[in-house]
């Protein structure tokens, strides 16, 4: 699943390419908004929260609207040139095509979440999402006190809780548990929880802005070598050592995703 920082980078290109464009047509193919029509709208821009993606429009007949897309697994967000046509075989997998008045188009495909709803209503869809590290209105504080809320937790789990703090992804939480040094089943109560905040928000901001060096947290950019555990099951860790380890993911239970851990170097609770 794409993390809060891909999903940034991501609204990131469509604003360089889209923002302030005109809709000539819109095409949404769900049920629930069939019949919905943005022809004359102006993209104002879109935003994130966490994982998801708010865009914004002007429209002269109804006011201001904001689609409201995730991206979860499969999803994902393509702009098209002007005289370019998305390839027959994914036509099937198209949930919203946007046409512009400079040719552009804007196509989501296999969206597992479209919503098209006021803008004045965008709390809906976010009220329940907990502090941003990569949106203007971040709170340390808050965040801190959400993740804290429950000690006994185990620390990736409460981090991979986007009520708590918005944007850490499975990659993001297995590698902030290898720099802290701790058990991904640790529990929240016996971690220095502000070091580990601080170290995401870094992380996170230097993934967004740093070119070259999305979701890099080794500092070495070469393929094959980006990351300390996340994605290394057998492999040798690369300070210590050691096999790196890894369970499964848990079908249905958010408690229980994928996670890679070194044993030597990050001691603690082994997994349930």
């Amino acid at each position: 699943m794409p993390e809060g920082d891909t999903v940034y980078l991501l609204a990131r290109r469509l604003n360089a390419r889209l923002r302030a464009q005109l809709v000539l047509k819109s095409d949404f193919r769900v049920p629930q908004h069939a019949t919905a029509d943005l022809g004359g709208a102006r993209l104002l821009g879109t935003d994130t929260h966490g994982k998801h993606l708010l865009t914004r429009f002007d429209s002269p007949r109804t006011g201001p609207l904001t689609l409201h897309t995730h991206l979860r697994m499969d999803g994902s967000w393509t702009v098209l040139n002007p005289g370019k046509h998305l390839p027959r075989r994914v036509l099937p997998d198209l949930r919203v095509l946007l046409r512009f008045e400079n040719g552009l188009s804007a196509a989501g495909l296999k969206l597992p979440v479209v919503e098209l709803l006021k803008t004045a209503d965008e709390g809906r869809v976010t009220a329940h999402l907990g502090p941003d590290p990569l949106r203007p209105d971040w709170d340390r504080d808050a965040a801190l006190a959400r993740l804290s809320a429950d000690g006994d937790r185990a620390l990736s789990a409460a981090l991979l809780d986007q009520t708590r703090m918005a944007g850490l992804g499975n990659l993001w939480v297995n590698e902030l548990c290898f720099l802290r040094g701790v058990s991904p089943w640790t529990p929240v109560r016996e971690v220095d929880l502000p070091a580990v905040v601080d170290l995401a928000v870094r992380l996170l901001r230097f993934s967004v802005n740093t070119p070259g060096a999305a979701q890099v947290t080794t500092g070495d950019t070469r393929p094959g070598h980006t990351h300390w555990v996340a994605g290394r099951a057998g492999q040798p860790c690369r300070r210590c050592g050691t096999r790196v380890q890894v369970v499964a993911e848990v079908s249905g239970d958010p408690e229980r995703r994928r996670t890679w851990w070194c044993s030597h170097c990050q001691p603690g609770p082994p997994p349930p």
